[in-house]
């Protein structure tokens, strides 16, 4: 570190530390999420990069650090209060996103308290690029999905090649290609933005010219993306077979990818702007700052706390489910059974020919968080489809109730599932209206229990959705029978 720079920053090295450890047990969860994305989704792993990046830059920036004295401002630590109510609102829809976000701005608070103004502004550089350590961004996947779909067909058009697309479905006469989430081209859009920042701050100094390659590094990708997804389709034409053309696609796209990233930095290296020289070091910081740090701090930390406080307050506020009963009746023609009952669970088998199929009822609490009940949804479909590469859409049914299903399946094995998720004796979405409705129900007086329907072709000989669809347009009312919890049981 720098020799100048060194007895600025040590009087807060030590409270910064301590809140790092305090921060750390206090948002354990928020961090633990953040590293499995992390590890687990292709579209995030470059956020392990991210922290030595947010070094690099603040070494960067030493010289110009230098001339700031350090200088706490307790008062700052307030500005940590709209990161409560950010926390708190994140937590009661159970969106984790958000949740990562109010601890990241908990430590930006910290910093800027106990480092003061003027040297926080002169490294904001690395510290505000801790936001991407933040795995945000899935939300806009379906959006992402439909124009790389619709870029797909007007790029047939133009071409002259015939084409059906329903949804992000596309059919040409060699084949048919879904647009799947994986191939939605968010992987390439978040690491092109961090890209794109990284660049921008150390390439220019003009605040004009860096907002203008950020745009260029958001825009870029997801026309290139759009590019890559038409190439493909019309290499299965050339080809005459999709599946042949769509092998390795995701190897393909990063390749095309890392070309994107290298054609975006040589157009932005004509623009390039010299750092200016740095200002004389500032003289040495007035004794009393160490104590000062450390005022500036705890506040910050005392604030952080109130939220997963709250938290566990309403969790702890959850009841025991409803007892549960199958929601599923046997289809004529079938034969059912039940292998397991047990407190909220129902796990019914049915055989039907050839097909074999596993449902299951679960209800949860009443009064759980959202963020509960949804990721016992997404359990749920593990369980029946444990180990598989899914890909989510959604299932149509004709004569039952409710008409539409998530449908998830394992292109590698050809297994699927499907299941709905009733908040109120209703069919939900997951989307954020859902989300509002479970918080509501949270503090509802006499609120039922979330219910999670879900069934999975375990054997079958033809196509495992037909079969799916056969089965659930024999099953009637099943949205009546959940809503006035009289469920079937054999």
């Amino acid at each position: 570190m720098n020799a100048a720079l060194w007895p600025r920053l040590k009087p807060a090295l030590l409270a910064i530390v301590l809140s790092a450890v305090v921060l750390q047990l206090l948002f354990h969860s928020e961090i633990r999420a953040a590293v499995h994305v992390w590890n687990n989704s292709t579209a995030y792993g470059h956020c392990w990069l991210v922290l030595p990046i947010a070094v690099y830059l603040l070494y960067d920036r030493r010289m110009h650090a230098a001339a700031e004295v350090i200088a706490p401002r307790p008062m700052l630590s307030l500005l940590a209060l709209p990161f409560v109510l950010v926390w708190l609102v994140a937590d009661v829809l159970g969106i984790m996103e958000g949740r990562q976000l109010a601890l990241i701005g908990f430590v930006e608070v910290l910093l800027l308290a106990a480092l003061g103004p003027k040297l926080w502004r002169a490294l904001a550089a690395g510290f505000l690029y801790l936001l991407f350590l933040v795995p945000f961004g899935a939300f806009i996947t379906p959006a992402l999905q439909g124009f790389t779909a619709a870029f797909i067909v007007h790029g047939l058009d133009l071409l002259g090649i015939a084409n059906h697309a329903s949804g992000n479905t596309i059919e040409i006469n060699e084949g048919t290609f879904y647009v799947a989430e994986a191939c939605a081209g968010l992987r390439f859009l978040v690491a092109s933005i961090a890209f794109g920042v990284l660049y921008a701050l150390v390439m220019f100094t003009s605040p004009w010219r860096r907002a203008a390659f950020i745009a260029v590094a958001i825009i870029v990708p997801v026309i290139a993306n759009g590019i890559r997804a038409l190439g493909i389709v019309v290499l299965g034409h050339v080809l005459g077979s999709a599946q042949a053309a769509a092998t390795d696609h995701i190897l393909y796209g990063w390749i095309f990818f890392s070309l994107v990233i290298v054609a975006l930095a040589a157009l932005g290296m004509p623009f390039r702007q010299d750092a200016p020289a740095p200002p004389p070091p500032a003289p040495l910081p007035p004794a009393g700052s160490d104590m000062r740090a450390i005022y500036a701090v705890w506040p910050v930390l005392l604030m952080a706390a109130l939220g997963p406080i709250v938290g566990l307050a309403l969790t702890a506020h959850a009841l025991p489910p409803t007892p549960a009963q199958g929601a599923f009746i046997v289809p004529p023609g079938c034969t059912g059974a039940v292998t397991q009952s047990g407190p909220g669970l129902i796990v019914q088998e049915f055989v039907c020919g050839t097909t074999r199929f596993t449902g299951r009822t679960l209800f949860l609490p009443r009064h759980a968080d959202p963020s509960r009940v949804l990721a016992a949804w997404q359990t749920q479909v593990d369980q029946l489809l444990p180990g598989g590469d899914l890909y989510a859409s959604a299932l149509a049914v004709s004569a039952t109730s409710p008409s539409s299903w998530l449908l998830d399946r394992d292109e590698r094995s050809g297994r699927a599932a499907a299941s709905v998720l009733f908040v109120d004796g209703a069919p939900a979405s997951g989307g954020l209206h859902d989300r509002i409705r479970l918080a509501r129900d949270m503090v509802a007086v006499g609120a039922p229990s979330p219910l999670i329907v879900s069934l999975a072709v375990t054997q079958a000989l033809g196509d495992p959705v037909r079969a799916l669809g056969d089965f659930l347009a024999g099953q009637g009312d099943l949205k009546g029978r959940v809503g006035r919890k009289e469920a079937v049981l054999f």
